[in-house]
């Protein structure tokens, strides 16, 4: 019989689900929140009842938004012939901080990645194509990031996308190989952007 009170072994279950927690990181937290006070406890619990009911997914890009369609797609000043896509919604956050970019987005979820048994059915792939012939759109900027999946996701698209008459760019190498584009600087990831070439 565990001499951990119930309240507080499921606490540290929880929060051990989430990537790079252990159990002990999980322990550490949970005896963390323990010293804090009930009001900042209360805030963190209604912080997560608010993610969980108030947070989903933009119809239009796919971006994590509180309103439907997002902010950036509902926006009347942003190209609307430009798309930038994106892994993950930190990726769009690291280029938005730039302010150097003023188009439309698309978050895939992820990358191609046969080892891990991920194809483009088990991303935003196919919302991607739908977008693009009533939008009028006249570029796509793949921003994936520099990693041999992030590589694959950009050649699959442009083989996808090219025969429909819509230029294909890659952000450019300003990025090191396997890096990040949620950890690169903002000068860095601004260069990126202006100096994209034409994927191949």
């Amino acid at each position: 019989m565990s001499s951990i009170p119930k309240p507080l072994e499921n606490l540290i279950d929880e929060l051990s689900r989430l990537p790079g927690i252990g159990p002990r990181s999980a322990r550490r937290i949970a005896f963390h929140l323990l010293h804090k006070s009930k009001e900042d406890s209360y805030a963190l619990a209604d912080a997560l009842r608010g993610l969980a009911d108030n947070i989903r997914f933009c119809t239009i890009c796919h971006s994590l938004c509180e309103h439907d369609p997002c902010d950036i797609c509902s926006d009347p000043g942003r190209d609307k012939k430009t798309i930038c896509v994106v892994e993950e919604m930190s990726d769009l956050l690291a280029i938005e901080s730039t302010g150097s970019y003023r188009g439309m987005y698309h978050v895939l979820g992820g990358v191609i990645d046969p080892l891990s048994g991920i194809g483009p059915e088990d991303l935003t792939v196919h919302a991607l194509i739908e977008r693009l012939e009533p939008e009028g759109i006249e570029e796509i900027i793949v921003a994936t990031n520099p990693t041999t999946e992030g590589d694959t996701t950009s050649m699959y698209l442009a083989r996808l996308i090219r025969p429909l008459g819509i230029s294909v760019t890659r952000i450019a190498r300003g990025l090191p190989v396997g890096g990040a584009l949620e950890f690169a600087d903002k000068s860095t990831l601004s260069r990126a952007i202006e100096n994209r070439v034409i994927q191949k």
